[in-house]
């Protein structure tokens, strides 16, 4: 009986710390002591890690933007730039702990509303609902351009990502796939329209695989080009949908919100929308795929508060994920709060936002800069220290 208890008290112990810090050191340090040590020695060891961490818990955690929604941070040496859905743009100095705003309010940029940030060495871009908006940053001047193509919502863009290796810029928009070159300065748009699906050409993430692959994702699938190839050569483009076998072939379609890459592993995380009428339309959820014939599906039945995915952010072993639920009664989203996966188990733990001073449960963005997790929400951003040595690996790129 008392064994029992013990082992009781013992795993409630457990899942604290690993709720609270997903630490692989304990995880080292539990499977050596179940192994050789007397249960009651553990306890003492993990009790005395919770004191510790839990002392200064406070400290581990900072606050900035507070009110800001947080859409997007992107990272260069010395400064993080941060895309917010009404207060503009903001840059942070690591060396001196300085803010710069951009923004109306400012006076120095006419749009408050953006969905990304994406940096290179001399210029700064960021996507909005109007255009694509460019930092100079020898002039310090922000200029918008506007596309041609794609309609009336052809200048909505959701996504970007500069691939520094070919010095081009990626654009997702609405409509069409945007490629600029700033060798030779020039923009050239790609329609993705497969058949008579408008959704599988309206583009919503944009990731950099390894050297050779881009994906896209959409409201509809996913496309993958092969850099080795012409992006004008039908060849060098893949398509994979619900239709084909992939994402399980669950829901009426299926709409990517961000994707990541671990390992041989690609995870999608997917976009929920269902209503009365179309119950299943998106069905969201986080899906991983071995780049074989495999896919897995991670949803509300394992533990997540909600199946649609805002964010996606690799740290070691834990996938950290930002969900949200969307009430097809109301037809609005809410934000589900902070979830962590481990990408071995496949475990789900809860994190509880108030031991990191997170007021608002909408985990829009993640940004993992070596030390520190970056939490965009929709009330501020949060700088946590990942309070592990095996975590301040290099960044890959």
């Amino acid at each position: 009986m008392l064994k029992r208890e013990a082992s009781l008290q013992l795993m409630k112990v457990i899942s604290l710390v690993m709720n609270l810090w997903k630490n692989e050191i304990l995880n080292r340090v539990f499977k050596a002591f179940y192994q050789s040590k007397p249960f009651y020695l553990l306890i003492i060891l993990i009790a005395s890690f919770i004191f510790s961490h839990n002392s200064s818990a406070q400290n581990q955690s900072e606050v900035f933007l507070k009110g800001a929604a947080v859409t997007d941070i992107a990272e260069e040496e010395g400064f993080l730039w941060v895309a917010t859905y009404g207060q503009g743009i903001y840059r942070y100095s690591s060396a001196d702990g300085k803010w710069t705003n951009y923004s109306t309010k400012s006076g120095n940029l006419s749009d408050d509303l953006f969905y990304a940030v994406e940096v290179s060495k001399n210029f700064v871009w960021a996507a909005a609902a109007e255009g694509l908006y460019t930092l100079t940053k020898k002039g310090n001047r922000w200029d918008k351009r506007k596309f041609a193509q794609g309609g009336e919502f052809g200048n909505w863009i959701r996504s970007l990502k500069y691939d520094e290796k070919q010095n081009v810029l990626w654009i997702g928009r609405f409509r069409n796939i945007t490629r600029f070159d700033l060798k030779t300065r020039k923009y050239e748009d790609i329609d993705r329209t497969q058949g008579t699906d408008q959704k599988s050409n309206t583009i919503k993430s944009i990731e950099l695989d390894g050297d050779s692959l881009v994906w896209f994702g959409t409201e509809s699938g996913v496309h993958v080009y092969n850099k080795k190839k012409k992006h004008t050569d039908p060849a060098a483009w893949r398509y994979f949908s619900n239709k084909s076998k992939a994402f399980k072939e669950e829901g009426k379609t299926v709409s990517v919100s961000k994707i990541l890459f671990e390992g041989r592993n690609i995870w999608f995380g997917t976009d929920e929308f269902i209503t009365v009428e179309e119950p299943d339309f998106n069905l969201g959820g986080v899906y991983i795929h071995d780049r074989r014939i495999n896919w897995d599906r991670i949803y509300k039945r394992d533990g997540l508060g909600g199946n649609g995915i805002y964010s996606l952010c690799r740290i070691g072993n834990y996938i950290w994920v930002g969900v949200y639920e969307f009430d097809k009664q109301q037809k609005l989203e809410y934000g589900k709060g902070l979830y962590i996966i481990n990408r071995v188990t496949r475990q789900v733990t809860p994190v509880d936002l108030n031991e990191l001073d997170i007021t608002s449960s909408s985990i829009l963005s993640f940004h993992f800069d070596g030390k520190n997790i970056w939490i965009g929400t929709g009330e501020g951003l949060i700088r946590l220290k990942i309070d592990n040595r095996l975590a301040e690996w290099p960044k890959k790129k």
